[in-house]
């Protein structure tokens, strides 16, 4: 490690300030406190470094993936039974890169190609969607209460959407990374315009206090409701790896190793949940502020994960995220999960998955209308439904249904386009 430099101190701001808007979103819309969300990124971030010996530039914070899960299992089980399932969920990240070490990379393709990933990351952004049109419009992500009037929430999350929307369709250079923080702040301004801020709470905050740190409980429901969650992240995860290397021009498949990323990912996950703090994943926004700055040095994401444990200690401006409107959110939220997706699509798309083919037909269509339409399996006691038994359904009828010879030529012609992606750049 070099000596102390203040350019890459700045620059680690700079790149907590890129992924701060979507690191502190996700523990809003769940219920999570944003300042231990800060520190648990912080820190998650320190061990995926301390793992892959600070050798990949990356940042990790809350992971979009886990909110619909999250949220249903803070409501069923309460919230330390959601941290104690999350944490056994980073165990699912640590089993894959173990099995990555043992078989090599190939096997996370054959078991999760593009025709079950697509679908899986198509039903994260399509079934969170009610959530994001339902806080636009002042009500609870569940439409149970309404928050604020309708036309007054309505007005405040278009601002707050068309203000994301032009920031990162026309903004220039590192002000394109921060479309998020750009809409929560015209939408924060919009919202105190229209009287929907309630600013008490901050007023009557310390400066500084420990963030409301959570106990893990282990409930087997729970548990087993979450595991199949941590699997579409898992496999992402390889495609974030495959982004910061492509940037860098360094393969980091093969030196620290994807073992070691996905190992870096899963613990960092199991450490934030016994703290609170949501699931860890690396940031994208992130991977394109390294690229536009060129700057390499891990370092500069160790800086990062400093100030941002430093800033989760400052009450007052914990406080202060917890009282942005709904309908900013809300606004926001638009666009973000209609994105997640989008990001399902492009898999299926750059794969080349051929939906003629009935095969792929149904795995496509029976895991998008499980997801979507909430389809669930069980009792009172415990069931699976959404992206838990979406997951499980896709894996299981790519594994069981037969292929033909176009099938499997179409399997290799993904596997080549795959390792052209791994191999690009290099």
């Amino acid at each position: 490690m070099s000596g102390f430099n203040w350019k890459e101190c700045l620059a680690g701001l700079q790149m907590l300030f890129v992924a701060f808007g979507a690191l502190v979103l996700m523990p809003l819309i769940t219920g999570l406190d944003p300042s231990v969300a800060l520190f648990t990124a912080g820190v998650g971030t320190l061990v995926f470094q301390f793992i892959t010996k600070r050798q990949v530039p990356i940042f990790l914070a809350s992971s979009f993936v886990f909110i619909a899960p999250i949220t249903y299992a803070v409501q069923t089980w309460g919230i330390g039974a959601a941290m104690g399932a999350l944490f056994c969920a980073g165990l699912v990240y640590v089993a894959i890169a173990i099995a990555v070490a043992i078989k090599g990379a190939g096997f996370l393709h054959k078991l999760m190609p593009p025709v079950v990933t697509g679908p899986i990351i198509m039903v994260i952004g399509l079934s969170l969607a009610p959530i994001a049109v339902n806080m636009a419009m002042g009500k609870t992500g569940d439409g149970s209460a309404e928050l604020f009037p309708y036309v007054d929430a309505l007005i405040v999350s278009m601002i707050a959407l068309v203000t994301t929307l032009t920031v990162a369709t026309l903004g220039q250079g590192i002000f394109r990374l921060i479309p998020i923080m750009f809409g929560v702040v015209v939408g924060y301004i919009a919202a105190a315009f229209m009287g929907m801020l309630d600013t008490q709470q901050v007023s009557d905050a310390a400066w500084l206090a420990v963030p409301n740190f959570v106990t893990p409980e282990f409930n087997i429901a729970a548990i087993l409701f979450m595991l199949p969650v941590a699997i579409a992240p898992a496999v992402e995860h390889v495609g974030d790896v495959l982004a910061i290397s492509n940037v860098t021009g360094k393969d980091y498949t093969k030196k620290p190793g994807l073992h070691r990323t996905l190992m870096g990912d899963g613990v960092a996950t199991s450490v934030a949940s016994l703290f609170g703090g949501p699931p860890n994943t690396t940031y994208s926004e992130v991977t394109g502020a390294v690229m536009l700055t060129k700057m390499f040095n891990p370092l500069i994401m160790t800086y990062a994960a400093i100030f941002a444990i430093a800033l989760a200690f400052i009450a007052k401006f914990g406080i202060a995220l917890q009282t942005i409107p709904t309908p900013v959110m809300g606004g926001i939220l638009v666009l973000l999960f209609g994105s997640i997706a989008g990001v399902g699509m492009n898999i299926l798309v750059r794969a080349q998955v051929d939906l003629s083919a009935q095969r792929n037909l149904v795995i496509v269509a029976t895991t998008l209308v499980f997801g979507i339409g909430g389809m669930a399996i069980g009792n009172n006691d415990f069931s699976i439904q959404g992206i838990s038994l979406c997951g499980l359904v896709a894996i299981l009828l790519n594994a069981v249904l037969p292929r033909t010879k176009e099938d499997d030529n179409d399997l290799h012609e993904e596997e080549r386009i795959v390792d052209e992606m791994i191999h690009h750049n290099k």
